[in-house]
């Protein structure tokens, strides 16, 4: 088989240039090279190594001052701070353990071999194909293979999913473009017909996402498929950059990032930076242990996989991690790669982002006390029931920083302190620096900047985990709900009542805290920490505010103009004519 260029395989030269007929390669894109190594970079950056290493051992330090019984004070905030810190420690230093580990490299001779010969260039030349790469057919040990994708979709924004479909069509790669309709809308079924997709329409909606993507893996029968969400609209290198994994017979899934586009408001910036960290460095480590995990959309599947496992899992609303536990367990192998082959949406809305934190941390916290990785019964590698671990606790670094709200109002209410300081002021920053100070360190060297967006939902977010925690604990079952889903205008304050009560609460603890302590020489640091507290909180109700105003905007608007739909649907008012005549 004649061979693409391994260098820049994307995109074939115009039809009849001088490079495609001397010569059986069909050339590519140059840049394509290039962002490979890009994406790889930032996650084997000598100076993040540096960093980490510092933070690692800041963690530790602060971790020994916390522990030594010398510094304890009264027993009930001690308690709150030490629980709060120990779940904030132990996720941490397994994080940075985890992006200490990503060196490793998934692609390795086989892939850049298999990608060398993914298409057939005379094929191409022969079928006058080479301006149209959506015509050219993929191949893997030297034999043809088909690929579905699927885009799945419960109720999107018609424009919405009408850019995913029209991207979908466009990859590269011979491929055949799938709509899964749980919203059963009419106007996309003859949106997917006017753009080149099929379209499926199931007539249950059991299992959500994992029960619609069982469905239509009855009706489509591809070697591979992609699992697309309606707002995540892929590049043309999507399958040129996953489908070379699978030469490994081992390989289940390549998992690429969730990478954002909509970064415009205070919700989406910080829910958008809050994933940043995950998939440019923590994901990458994971592939060293074999245990990075399927994030839902971005993804690529072995068909032959799936079916091993009796289909993708209905039992949870993170179908998406339980899949990977399942083909984990199987001895199958998940590859990721940090380069951006589709661009979404992140929540822009409180009201949106509350429910997607809710689906996901439900999710997390099922797979510990359904599923915990730890159980000898679970046939995993002690990393992988490590990394699964973080994954099943991540959320409880959500509900610490509940724990540590509290901790102040005790000091100033009934004087009770969480630390005896019996070292200088200097020491104690020493230690606390160490710890919090790397790792705003590090959050700033993997963002770019300081991004304030990321701390404020991280403090205020409690409420939405403390819920998901119920749930998971009571098997309480919640209405499916899609981050992108058109409807109408909801105000955040339906949502966020435990936050405002809160606030009001630490407004009147701050003014009681002035109050006592007014007139001491020394700044009263329970004081301060409540007053920042309380900061906090105001600011993410202030956006609540602005929320809640667009919101009702957008209401009345939506009351306004079904009030003129009616009055034209009615038609004029009738004419009342009457005829008579002299009695």
């Amino acid at each position: 088989m004649t061979t693409l260029d391994p260098r820049a395989p994307e995109l074939p030269p115009p039809a009849g240039s001088p490079s495609a007929t001397p010569t059986t390669t069909i050339q590519g894109d140059p840049r394509a090279a290039a962002r490979r190594r890009d994406a790889n970079a930032a996650a084997h950056s000598p100076s993040l190594m540096l960093i980490m290493l510092l933070a690692t051992l800041g963690a530790v330090a602060y971790a020994v001052f916390l522990l030594n019984p010398d510094h304890r004070g009264d027993w009930l905030p001690y308690s709150l701070v030490l629980v709060a810190e120990s779940v904030l420690l132990m996720l941490a230093l397994l994080a940075m353990w985890t992006v200490l580990s990503s060196g490793y490299d998934p692609r390795d001779f086989p892939y850049h071999q298999a990608r060398e010969r993914l298409f057939d260039a005379p094929e191409i030349l022969r079928d006058g194909a080479t301006d149209e790469p959506t015509r050219w057919r993929m191949f893997l040990h030297d034999r043809p293979v088909t690929v579905d994708i699927f885009i799945t979709t419960c109720g999107e924004d018609v424009d919405t999913i009408a850019r995913t479909v029209r991207a979908a069509v466009a990859v590269h790669g011979e491929h055949r473009t799938w709509v899964l309709d749980d919203g059963r809308d009419d106007e996309v079924r003859d949106l997917a017909a006017t753009l080149g997709a099929r379209y499926i329409r199931r007539l249950s909606s059991g299992g959500q996402k994992a029960g619609n993507v069982n469905h239509a893996l009855s009706i489509a029968k591809g070697d591979y498929f992609v699992i697309l969400d309606a707002d995540f609209v892929p590049r043309t290198d999507l399958l040129t950059e996953t489908v070379p994994f699978f030469v490994r017979d081992e390989v289940a899934f390549v998992q690429s990032p969730q990478t954002y586009g909509n970064m415009n408001s205070l919700i989406s910036r910080g829910a958008g930076y809050m994933q940043a960290v995950f998939y440019r460095f923590v994901q990458p480590g994971r592939n060293r242990f074999n245990a990075a995990f399927c994030v839902g959309t971005n993804v690529v599947f072995r068909r032959e996989a799936i079916d091993d496992i009796g289909g993708m899992c209905t039992d949870s609303k993170s179908e998406d991690v339980w899949t990977s536990i399942h083909l984990h367990e199987r001895e199958w192998r998940s590859i990721y790669i940090p380069q951006t082959l589709a661009v979404g949406d992140t929540p822009e809305t409180i009201v949106s982002y509350a429910k997607q934190q809710l689906r996901w941390a439900t999710g997390g916290f099922e797979i510990l006390l359904q599923h915990n990785p730890l159980s000898p019964r679970r046939n995993l590698t002690v990393d992988q029931r490590l990394q699964y671990f973080v994954t099943s606790t991540h959320y409880l670094s959500g509900i610490a920083p509940l724990l540590l709200l509290l901790v102040p109002p005790l000091t100033i209410y009934l004087d009770l302190t969480p630390m005896q300081l019996d070292v200088s002021v200097g020491t104690w920053a020493l230690y606390y620096l160490g710890f919090y100070g790397l790792q705003i360190t590090l959050a700033f060297f993997t963002l770019g900047s300081f991004r304030w967006e990321v701390l404020l939902l991280a403090a205020v977010s409690w409420p939405i985990y403390v819920k998901a925690f119920w749930n998971a604990l009571t098997g309480k079952q919640q209405a499916w709900s899609v981050t992108g889903r058109a409807g109408g205008a909801t105000s955040p304050f339906e949502v966020i009542v435990p936050q405002t009560l809160c606030f009001v609460f630490l407004a009147v603890t701050s003014a009681v805290g002035f109050w006592k302590h007014w007139g001491d020489p020394v700044p009263n640091l329970s004081l301060a920490w409540n007053l920042t507290n309380t900061i906090i909180l105001g600011g993410f109700l202030v956006t609540a505010a602005k929320e809640h105003r667009e919101a009702m905007g957008a209401r009345r608007s939506a009351r306004r103009a079904h009030r003129r739909h009616a009055r034209r649907a009615a038609g004029p008012p009738a004419r009342t004519v009457t005829v008579g005549g002299a009695a």
